[in-house]
């Protein structure tokens, strides 16, 4: 079993700039981030393996960066150019198999964090 704990979320104009942390209690592989709005699925918005392969969904790409540190066990969400649709709450998700490539896909990941709540108003 893993624990996740995020930190980071907050408000924020438009076109600004949040970081999102996530520390594993454990070893993980495959790690991402998802954000949920009320009502609607959660979506995948970035994932990343222990050898620093990344992937993104199109609506981020540019502007969000995903980064892990292995030795720290902790994952990060640099958003920038931040737009008032990425407004959600954003959970950090954890895997002991490789992302390998595969989608950002919430059924993949069998550990999450409580979530986080990211606002950016216009």
């Amino acid at each position: 079993q893993v624990q996740l704990v995020e930190s980071g979320g907050g408000s924020v104009q438009a076109g600004g700039s949040l970081r999102l942390s996530c520390t594993a209690s454990g070893y993980t592989s495959c790690m991402g981030w998802f954000r949920q709005v009320p009502g609607k699925e959660r979506l995948g918005v970035a994932s990343i393996d222990r050898d620093g392969s990344t992937r993104y969904v199109d609506s981020v790409k540019g502007r969000f960066t995903i980064s892990k540190d292995n030795a720290k066990n902790t994952l990060y969400l640099q958003m920038n150019s931040l737009k008032p649709e990425d407004t959600a709450l954003y959970y950090c998700a954890a895997d002991f198999i490789p992302c390998d490539r595969r989608p950002i896909a919430a059924d993949a990941f069998e550990f999450w964090g409580q979530g986080t709540q990211v606002t950016v108003s216009s």
